[in-house]
């Protein structure tokens, strides 16, 4: 392609809407334009990355024994009312009515289409295992777009999803698109990890996400300083800290007026946040949960969920809600006599001592309280965890660091074969539901986690194998002929020999061409100046400083030979 004959709009300066690097450097590329909040249009260089990652994702999903189809993106609310998610999903789903009253959606996800597929074609163990994927566009109402197509409205996904006789063909299903991702990455020129996940809307028995480091993430995870242990930290669990043993002290009501937050407590009582634990109340749809967690620790809400099998509202509880549960002002909450449909107690506490909880009474605190002798409730993992907790896998220290969530594998088991009737006949005739996986990779999130690990102070470093063009051919002086015409002959030869190559045979200054060519992150600029004289041009390449001269007559070859590597 020659750059006088394309739609390219390169920005010197940073666009004041775009916050992180791979939104500013695709708009100054040129390579998307936004059309609303969270809605963008790919421009000709943005399309030809998009549809490099697509072929990768195509190319091993297709090497893993899936099979490619395309489903609608306009879906009938009654697949998703079947499968009890119509409401569950949440206002992020757009809805949308047709000219007859009935319900549609914008497609977030497809699980409930893809079970009608294979509810409709699987009749027999025989056709199993299945792997059947599509890449197409998904559209959510984010309450907040941000960082360009990091969280969009719309986003081009791949999704996969599995159907298998049993839990031990879905092991095997799950393993394959575990390594099929770890390759789809990997070719991509990207750096993840695979960390525990929880399943949130999805559903399912487990499940794992591919994460890229970065400051910009909206995930925490949470790894481990010496084993190979990795999990998303609404997920993540750590060992409870035991407290020191002591002997049972008598239960005891101190009068504290005024002394609400944990801070003050520590100053009235003159001792650590550890001594306490404190009672959070949520409401969660029509329930009301209290969840305890020691005084310097914050409850995982997503685990608290979790636990009472799942909630469409989840929130912190109003004043007038909490003095019902509690019969006291907010700040004086506990769990002897409190009234609540779920009480949930993390593993720590009942690993103290003598602790101090709220009196359900206002200007009241019980001290030397144990769990089991003064209360009961439901015994979990329900605390957030923090820098420096324990490995549930090898007992060293846990940090925590931020990432962007490139990719999400799921073991739904039969939540939708069965919420669906999705069955099959087995080997003795038998009627079972069908075993699914399902599997995303965010297609144009890769693409943007790609710029955040790979760009410097000129533009996008791009891995070769996404690369829009991965050589740029640039004539100093468009009108100098002798120039032009090596500068034509060269980019004719790498075209015939496959090679996705630019031209670029502006009549611009020469500074211009160089920003430009960084900026867009083409891997290969052979230069045409005037070593042309001594039969030389200039290869450098994008992600080094040196450069090297190489003969005109041999600088094809050697290009061909560099990207066979």
């Amino acid at each position: 392609m020659k750059l006088s004959q394309m739609l390219l709009g390169t920005l010197r300066e940073i666009p004041s809407e775009a916050e992180i690097p791979s939104h500013q450097l695709m708009l100054r590329a040129g390579m998307m334009r936004k059309m609303a909040s969270g809605v963008y249009n790919f421009m000709p260089l943005g399309i030809r990355v998009v549809k490099k990652i697509e072929n990768i994702v195509r190319e091993e999903m297709d090497k893993s024994g899936a099979q490619e189809l395309l489903a609608s993106a306009i879906l009938p609310s009654e697949l998703w009312k079947e499968s009890g998610r119509w409401e569950v999903f949440g206002p992020e789903m757009f809805k949308l009515k047709d000219r007859n009253d009935r319900e549609f959606c914008l497609g977030p996800t497809h699980e409930e289409v893809f079970t009608d597929i294979a509810r409709n074609e699987i009749k027999s163990y025989k056709q199993l295992p299945l792997n059947l994927y599509q890449i197409q566009t998904k559209y959510r109402d984010e309450r907040r777009p941000r960082f360009g197509v990091m969280r969009s409205r719309e986003f081009i996904m791949k999704d996969a999803y599995s159907f298998d006789k049993d839990e031990k063909g879905l092991d095997v299903s799950y393993k394959k698109m575990y390594e099929a991702y770890n390759r789809i990455f990997e070719r991509c020129g990207l750096k993840c990890s695979c960390v525990e996940a929880d399943s949130g809307a999805m559903g399912g028995a487990g499940s794992a996400e591919f994460m890229v480091k970065s400051d910009i993430g909206e995930d925490e995870i949470v790894f481990c300083t010496q084993c190979d242990y990795a999990a998303n930290i609404e997920k993540a669990p750590s060992k409870p800290e035991l407290g020191e043993k002591e002997e049972l002290n008598a239960l005891a009501k101190f009068e504290t007026p005024n002394v609400r937050t944990i801070e003050e407590l520590i100053k009235f009582f003159n001792t650590t946040p550890k001594k306490f634990a404190k009672t959070l109340i949520y409401k969660a749809d029509d329930k009301v949960v209290a969840v305890m967690v020691r005084g310097d620790r914050e409850v995982n809400e997503v685990k608290v969920v979790n636990e009472i099998g799942g909630a469409i509202s989840f929130e912190m509880a109003n004043e007038s809600l909490v003095k019902k549960a509690t019969s006291a002002e907010v700040g004086f909450a506990g769990p002897i006599g409190i009234k609540v449909d779920f009480l949930l107690v993390d593993k720590e506490i009942v690993n103290m001592y003598n602790f101090i909880v709220g009196a359900n009474e206002t200007g009241y605190h019980y001290t030397n309280v144990n769990y089991g002798r003064d209360f009961e409730g439901i015994v979990g993992d329900f605390r957030k965890v923090v820098e420096g907790d324990t490995c549930p896998k090898c007992g060293k220290k846990l940090t925590i660091a931020r990432g962007i969530e490139v990719g999400h594998i799921f073991k739904l088991g039969t939540k939708y074969s069965e919420s669906m009737n999705a069955v099959f006949l087995d080997e003795n005739g038998e009627t079972k539901p069908l075993v699914m996986g399902c599997y995303g990779i965010g297609v144009t999130r890769t693409l943007a986690a790609v710029i955040e690990q790979n760009n410097d102070e000129n533009g996008i470093l791009w891995p070769v194998s996404i690369a829009p063009y991965k050589v740029i051919v640039i004539p100093v002086v468009s009108k100098n002929n002798e120039q032009m015409s090596i500068a034509e002959d060269i980019y004719n030869k790498l075209s015939q020999n496959g090679i996705d190559v630019l031209l670029d045979d502006r009549n611009e200054r020469a500074g211009v061409k160089f920003k430009d060519a960084d900026l867009i992150g083409i891997p290969i600029k052979i230069i045409v100046g005037k070593k042309i004289n001594e039969g030389m041009v200039e290869l450098k390449f994008r992600n080094e400083n040196l450069s090297e001269d190489v003969e005109i007559e041999n600088i094809v070859n050697k290009i061909i030979k560099k990207l066979k590597k």
